[in-house]
C-alpha cells in the first residue's frame, strides 16, 4: 500500500523539537486568495498579494499548482469512507500518473480559496462537487478514529471518520489526490531560533515573533498592532493570513499544536489572522491550538495574536500608491505585450516578477520591451520613484 494513513504528519512537520530533518513538499506557501477589502484599518490579508494563487489546467484531469509545485485532481473523487480513499489513491492512474496520494492537512489546506465561501475554491480550475469536506492522509494525535479534514467553508480540522455517509453518517467527506511533481527536497531543520527574539520557518521562509503578545484583543487592535510592531530593527511585521498561521501549527501536538521549544509563549488559545471570511464580513478566521483547526469569530471577540514578516518582495500594500505625490499607474492591464506606466520616464527603474517569485525583467525603458512570449497568469511590476517603491499586479492575457 503507497499512501498510509499517517499517525502524525512526517512530511511537512517536525516532529522533533530540534535537528530532526523534514521534506518539503510545497515549495512556497500560497496566498488565501482574498481580493476584498473589509476594513479602512491597514493589515488585513487584501493589503498583502504574496505568492498569488495560479494553477495550470493540465486538460487531463489534472490541476498544477505553479506555487506549491504540486498536481492534483481536478475533480474529486467523491465520497467514500477513510479507508477506500487510501485505497482509491493507491490505484488510481490519472493523467498518465500512478504515484497520487492523499493530502497532507497543510497540502489541502493550500488549495484553498479564501475570497470565497462553500466552496472555498476557485470553481474555474477545480469541478464543483457535492463534497462538504476532503480527506488527509493524518490521523488525531490522540485519538485515530477522527482525521484531519479540510471543508468547503475553508477550515481545516479533526473529524470522527463515522461522519461520512459510507460509514453511516450525514456528511459527505470526499478524496482529491495530489503527487508530487518534482522530488521535494529534504530540509535540516523546520525552525531555527534567530536569537534575536524570531523564528525563522525554514519551510516558509517566513520570520516569526518568539514572543507573542500577552493580552488578548479584537481583530481591528491585532491589525494595528502588528502593523506597527517594530522588532529587532524590524518594522515591516504584519498580522498572518489563515495560510501563514495554519503553517506553523503541527498535527502531530496537542494542547497546544505547537512545537514550544521555539515558540516558546505560546500556549492553547485562539490566535487572529487577517483573512476575513467573505460571507460573513464581521467575522474573521483564526487558529485554535489546542489541536490545530482554523475556524472563524466576531472580529469584536477578543482573542491573542502572533506577528510575522518576510516574503513581502512581492507584497502589495494598498496605500503604497496613495503615498505617493505622482501616480505610477501602469496600463493595459491586463496586457498582452506591452506595458506602459504614465508618469514614467526612460531613467525609470523596473522589475517584472511572474508568480513563482522568478524575475522576468529588470531595467529602464520597460516600455520597449515585447512580453508577448510570456505565459498567461499573474505578474507583478515593482517601480522605483523619486518617493520609494510602488508595487502593481499584472494579468497576463
Amino acid at each position: 500500500m503507497k499512501t498510509p494513513i499517517l499517525l502524525a504528519s512526517t512530511i511537512l512537520i517536525s516532529t522533533s523539537a530540534v535537528g530532526q530533518s523534514v521534506i518539503k513538499t510545497m515549495k512556497r506557501l500560497p496566498d488565501t486568495g482574498e481580493t476584498s477589502s473589509y476594513t479602512s484599518t491597514f493589515g488585513e490579508d487584501n493589503d498583502y498579494t504574496i505568492n498569488a494563487p495560479y494553477f495550470i489546467n493540465n486538460g487531463d484531469g489534472t490541476v498544477t499548482d505553479t506555487v506549491t509545485g504540486l498536481m492534483w485532481q481536478k475533480t474529486d473523487g467523491g465520497e467514500m469512507t477513510i479507508e477506500r480513499a487510501v485505497n482509491y489513491c493507491d490505484t488510481l492512474t490519472l493523467g498518465g500518473h500512478s504515484d497520487w496520494r492523499l493530502p497532507l492537512p497543510h497540502e489541502g489546506f493550500s488549495i484553498l480559496n479564501h475570497q470565497h465561501a462553500n466552496p472555498a475554491i476557485d470553481v474555474s480550475v477545480f469541478t464543483t462537487t457535492t463534497a462538504q469536506y476532503w480527506w488527509s492522509s493524518v490521523r488525531q494525535a490522540n485519538d485515530t478514529t477522527k482525521i484531519w479534514v479540510t471543508n468547503a467553508g475553508g477550515g481545516v480540522g479533526n473529524h470522527p471518520k463515522t461522519e461520512t455517509i459510507s460509514a453511516g453518517g450525514t456528511k459527505i467527506f470526499s478524496t482529491r489526490a495530489v503527487r508530487d511533481v518534482t522530488s521535494p527536497p529534504t530540509i535540516p531543520n523546520h525552525f531555527t531560533n534567530n536569537g534575536n527574539g524570531t523564528i525563522t520557518d525554514n519551510l516558509t521562509g517566513l520570520i516569526w515573533q518568539k514572543i507573542v503578545y500577552s493580552d488578548s484583543i479584537t481583530w481591528e487592535q491585532a491589525l494595528t498592532y502588528a502593523d506597527t510592531l517594530t522588532l529587532n530593527g524590524n518594522t515591516d511585521w504584519r498580522l498572518p493570513n489563515i495560510k501563514e498561521l495554519e503553517s506553523i501549527s503541527d498535527e502531530s501536538l496537542i494542547n497546544p499544536s505547537i512545537n514550544r521549544t521555539f515558540f516558546t509563549s505560546m500556549v492553547t488559545n485562539k490566535y487572529w489572522s487577517s483573512t476575513t471570511l467573505p460571507n460573513q464580513t464581521a467575522k474573521a478566521w483564526y487558529l485554535d491550538t489546542q489541536f490545530g483547526i482554523t475556524t472563524y469569530d466576531a472580529k469584536t471577540v477578543r482573542h491573542y495574536l502572533i506577528c510575522v514578516r518576510g516574503n513581502t518582495s512581492l507584497a502589495i500594500g494598498i496605500n503604497q500608491l496613495s503615498n505617493n505625490k505622482r501616480q505610477y499607474n501602469v496600463f493595459p492591464n491586463p496586457f498582452t505585450a506591452k506595458i506602459s506606466i504614465e508618469n514614467s520616464n526612460s531613467n525609470t527603474e523596473t522589475e517584472l516578477w511572474n508568480c513563482i517569485g522568478q524575475l522576468i525583467y529588470s531595467g529602464r525603458n520597460i516600455e520597449s520591451q515585447d512580453f508577448s512570449s510570456l505565459a498567461k497568469g499573474i505578474y507583478f511590476l515593482k517601480v522605483q520613484t523619486e518617493q520609494g517603491v510602488v508595487r502593481k499586479k499584472l494579468v497576463k492575457q
